[in-house]
């Protein structure tokens, strides 16, 4: 209530409060009235069945002086706490307040611990259980409503619990993600490949680069054509992870991998966005997040063997 964007908006709120508390009051005060010794009681003027009527009788006292405690509660509240209009009560209480210092609380409660974490490998973070259990957690609140509550995505949301990433599986590249976000921006490309025929035939291209199900004809005449494609998905296809283009010579497709969803690709374009974590969550709490994330398509044991695959 306090955060009224005009004075006059305030007004008109104050007034219809007050107008409001004293009709109350007043009601209350005229249905409180006692009929004077002797004087007969009149009805409310219903009939039911000609013969049954209904006295106007004041109403009992318990529950008029319940109607003013009401009253006298209202005005005490109004006093103390934001809701007439833009005051803000004596006690200065906001929901905002409120839960800012509960926020406060609790971080201080939980920065030692995603201190210790952020001073360690986002590996090594990655198998300490308590951090496994809080990263879950933390992905079941900000990120199963894109990525699925199993992790493995959707039509246009990534799968997380397998290899291929777009902008880089390693620890760095995924922890970079949450915290800043990522764009991707696919053009329309139709202009620059040539006819209806010329997308047709290179959709066909594309997934004969991994091998799908495809036309050898209209794909061999899509090949050429493919150098439109190559300046972000590379001569090979195989992608650029500094450019968040997808590898085209596997089988994982993040719009459908059909000759039509990858002609309306090419037709249309793509756009897509992760919004930033950086400032809601904070880099300790990323940093266990991206752990946790990280761990669904790698596991320590693996990381060892590939390093020393590199090795």
């Amino acid at each position: 209530m306090a955060d009224f964007f005009s004075s006059g908006w305030s007004m008109y709120i104050m007034v219809i409060t007050a107008i409001s508390i004293a009709g109350c009051l007043w009601l209350t005060m005229t249905l409180s009235k006692k009929h004077p010794p002797g004087e007969s009681v009149g009805t409310t003027g219903h009939s039911w069945d000609d013969t049954l009527e209904e006295l106007n009788n004041p109403l009992p006292r318990w529950w008029i002086w319940l109607f003013y405690l009401t009253i006298a509660f209202a005005v005490v509240y109004l006093v103390l706490y934001p809701g007439f209009g833009a005051n803000k009560g004596s006690f200065g209480w906001s929901q905002t307040g409120q839960y800012e210092q509960e926020v406060q609380k609790v971080d201080a409660a939980l920065k030692p611990v995603f201190a210790k974490f952020l001073q360690q490998d986002l590996q090594q973070v990655s198998a300490d259980p308590q951090a496994k259990a809080m990263g879950e957690r933390m992905y079941l609140t900000y990120c199963v409503q894109c990525h699925g509550s199993d992790a493995r995505g959707s039509k246009g949301f990534p799968n997380l619990t397998d290899t291929d990433w777009l902008h880089g599986g390693d620890p760095a590249a995924i922890e970079k993600t949450i915290l800043e976000g990522r764009n991707g921006m696919m053009p329309p490309m139709a202009a620059a490949v040539g006819s209806a025929a010329d997308v047709e035939n290179v959709a066909n291209y594309v997934l004969s680069l991994s091998g799908s199900a495809h036309d050898a004809v209209k794909a061999s005449l899509g090949k050429p054509k493919f150098a439109a494609c190559a300046a972000c998905h590379g001569p090979d296809g195989k992608g650029n992870p500094a450019l968040g283009a997808p590898n085209l010579t596997d089988k994982i497709w993040l719009y459908g991998g059909s000759v039509a969803s990858i002609m309306e690709t090419i037709n249309k374009g793509r756009a897509n966005q992760m919004p930033a974590f950086k400032e809601l969550l904070g880099e300790g709490k990323v940093r266990v997040l991206a752990a946790y994330v990280w761990g669904l398509s790698n596991t320590p044991q693996k990381s060892a063997s590939a390093q020393q695959a590199v090795q």
